[in-house]
């Protein structure tokens, strides 16, 4: 298989993934009567997965954020994390979200921000959700949560 059309299965696949993700937070914020904050956090867990996979294809990013994004992408696949999608449902995704926005940041350090702007699939502008999820880490995961999530992403 040439790397283009791996590309595209690759692709197809991540989009499989975005679909399955946004279906189940859309019915079980609809189900449960998740309105708000939690709704509005919970709607951008998709977008920023999407966000971390088409950055990690992305030539111009460095090879250095490429290994933290992909560790982004894993958190998200991956069943083991600190809040267990399959024990307390989508709820669970907010985790993946404070990793998602921790890795996010760190690329930031040395990578175009219009890259990012470029990729980013969700409504407004990506540099604002990820100031704003930032600032709401500690609210939005128990604080040691939080904590550890910035260990695990500073040993990478």
């Amino acid at each position: 298989m040439d790397q283009r059309r791996a590309d595209e299965v690759s692709e197809e696949r991540a989009r499989r993934f975005y679909d399955r993700l946004r279906d189940s937070i859309h019915e079980f914020a609809r189900n449960r009567g998740v309105i708000g904050k939690t709704a509005e956090y919970l709607m951008l867990v998709p977008d920023m997965f999407m966000l971390l996979w088409r950055l990690t294809t992305d030539s111009r990013v460095s090879g250095k954020n490429k290994v933290l994004l992909g560790s982004g992408v894993a958190y998200f696949v991956l069943p083991f994390d600190l809040i267990p999608e399959a024990i307390v449902g989508p709820i669970g995704y907010l985790d993946d979200l404070v990793f998602a926005v921790y890795v996010l940041s760190r690329v930031l350090n040395d990578t175009d921000p219009a890259i990012l702007r470029e990729h980013w699939s969700g409504e407004g502008d990506v540099l604002d959700k990820i100031r704003k999820v930032l600032s709401a880490a500690d609210t939005l995961v128990a604080t040691n949560v939080s904590t550890r999530l910035k260990k695990m992403l500073n040993r990478s």
